[in-house]
């Protein structure tokens, strides 16, 4: 009888923290769950259940393909700011050197545009223009659109990166990155502008929270 009472039990100590631990891990991933949830939502609800309906002007990209690379980009003071630093809210980019030719002009128009279209959404969508040199940039673009987060990045990091069409560069381009961080769309060269508001219209929409 006394050897029964006294057999241990086996995790007896150990049982208590893996508890505790498992719980805290079922609680870490439930949070990221809820996080992620509308984003999810907004892919599953743009491309699954509206299949037939679905007429995206963008190029849907795959992320596995084009991760968003971990590349040192800068602010026009030499500050350092990522990307990553603007997840949490839609992301229109475009790619031009700093000289900003007539089309980069245009992008950066664009941007602001399709961004003041959506309206009580636009504080949801931030602007980034990627530059792919060292040249010093015309004071007047920077006050015209004052707003757009002014990169300065690796050329060949970007190239490698951002996919395009046959015979076009990146700068041809305007992107899309969703909350999560993730390059999902890309938009064709001389885009109409009605056609891409429809389609971050009905992302923000889709994705909305409330």
């Amino acid at each position: 009888m006394q050897a029964n009472q006294a057999e241990p039990t086996a995790n007896a100590d150990a049982s208590p923290a893996s508890t505790s631990r498992k719980a805290g891990q079922r609680m870490m991933l439930l949070v990221l769950l809820v996080c992620a949830a509308p984003i999810i939502a907004s892919y599953f609800t743009y491309y699954v259940l509206k299949p037939d309906r679905r007429n995206n002007y963008g190029f849907l990209v795959d992320q596995r393909a084009h991760p968003v690379p971990a590349m040192t980009t800068t602010t026009l003071d030499g500050r350092p700011q990522t990307l990553q630093q603007l997840q949490g809210k839609w992301v229109l980019l475009m790619v031009a050197p700093g000289a900003c030719p007539k089309t980069c002009q245009q992008s950066l128009y664009n941007m602001r545009q399709l961004r003041l279209m959506q309206g009580k959404e636009m504080n949801r969508i931030e602007r980034v223009w990627l530059i792919t040199d060292d040249a010093p940039l015309d004071t007047l673009v920077i006050r015209e659109y004052d707003g757009t987060h002014m990169l300065r990045a690796d050329a060949a990091t970007v190239k490698q990166w951002l996919p395009v069409e046959a015979g076009t560069t990146a700068a041809d381009h305007l992107y899309m990155i969703d909350p999560l961080g993730h390059l999902m769309m890309r938009f064709p060269p001389n885009p109409e502008p009605r056609k891409v508001y429809k389609d971050i219209y009905k992302l923000l929409k889709a994705s909305a929270v409330g």
